[in-house]
């Protein structure tokens, strides 16, 4: 039989709205009583009931974290890698985590399991109507992977600029100068920070970007592979082509194939995302790495300070790596 408040209050020879102050309120408690509450938890294996804890501090400790990106499923590669990392900080911080798409969650709206939220984590493009429910709610929020003119809510970021920095300065080490890049219609920031990022880094590096060596895709292998056919056909073709993500190159290093140019020798091409897919073309794919973990940890810090009323940066830029491999 499981271990009550009451046994506990017994063998500690407290109160047991003292147990229940301890537990819910420990700096409340002076130290020797807190050591007595807890050595007769800890001997009789009593944890305290979650759902008591919440209604004595009217709080539930339950926070969600919801994909906002179309079409979208919880396997999603990218998504799922800053979800695993929300899930332990979560975890580690004793708070309940709900995953869903956003899809989904406006479907359920109004159920309990909404209703119990205390702060939600927004990863990809979420809409402002969605943002705004859940501020008219009071229900903290927090962005990953995307930013929200006119909302003064925290967000949390890759360097999508220093990425391209470090993707175009290793492309020129290899001699590469002629540079295209195709943008796939990933998400409106995602696309527009990489296209602009590209666009700068260039200029930084004295090199003039041909407007015809950018194009846009869908971001799937087959439209990314005959965009790149149609760059790769003419005779003035770029030596090297920086993909909008990983998927994208993948359609890349396809299009070469059937051209049969050599990579790296003819062609150089680059990534982005470093996903599972870099290693299942040939040659592998460089690219830059986003680092979702900590993405997703920095998501869960910057929403537990909100949720205690502490300072939060606004904005919170996680740095990217260029992870080299055969395509360069």
């Amino acid at each position: 039989m499981n271990a009550t408040i009451y046994d506990v209050s017994r063998l500690s020879g407290v109160s047991i709205a003292t147990v229940s102050r301890t537990f819910s309120n420990p700096d409340r408690v002076r130290d020797a009583t807190r050591q007595k509450v807890f050595e007769a938890a800890e001997i009789l294996h009593y944890s305290p009931n979650a759902i008591a804890r919440a209604m004595a501090r009217q709080r539930t400790d339950k926070i969600a974290f919801l994909i906002c990106k179309r079409d979208a499923t919880i396997l999603d590669e990218f998504y799922a890698r800053i979800c695993e990392s929300i899930m332990r900080r979560a975890i580690r911080s004793d708070r309940q985590l709900v995953i869903s798409t956003a899809a989904d969650w406006a479907q359920a709206a109004g159920t309990a399991q909404n209703k119990q939220v205390e702060g939600v984590i927004l990863g990809g493009s979420a809409q402002a109507d969605m943002v705004s429910e859940f501020q008219r709610k009071h229900i903290a929020v927090v962005l990953v992977n995307h930013r929200m003119p006119g909302f003064d809510i925290p967000c949390v970021v890759s360097d999508e600029y220093g990425g391209m920095r470090l993707a175009v300065g290793h492309l020129l080490q290899r001699g590469r100068r002629d540079i295209a890049m195709i943008a796939g219609r990933i998400s409106p920031y995602i696309t527009g920070e990489r296209y602009n990022a590209f666009l700068r880094v260039m200029g930084e590096y004295g090199l003039e970007t041909d407007a015809r060596h950018i194009r846009m895709c869908d971001p799937t292998v087959e439209s990314a592979a005959q965009t790149a056919l149609e760059l790769l056909g003419r005779k003035d073709r770029p030596a090297a082509i920086l993909g909008g993500n990983d998927v994208v190159a993948a359609g890349v290093l396809k299009a070469a194939h059937r051209l049969g140019l050599r990579v790296p020798e003819e062609l150089s091409v680059v990534g982005f995302d470093d996903s599972t897919v870099c290693g299942m073309v040939e040659p592998e794919l460089t690219s830059v790495h986003i680092d979702c973990r900590r993405i997703g940890e920095l998501g869960v810090d910057r929403l537990h300070a909100l949720l205690n009323d502490e300072d939060c940066p606004q904005v919170t830029v996680v740095p990217a790596e260029l992870r080299v491999r055969g395509s360069t």
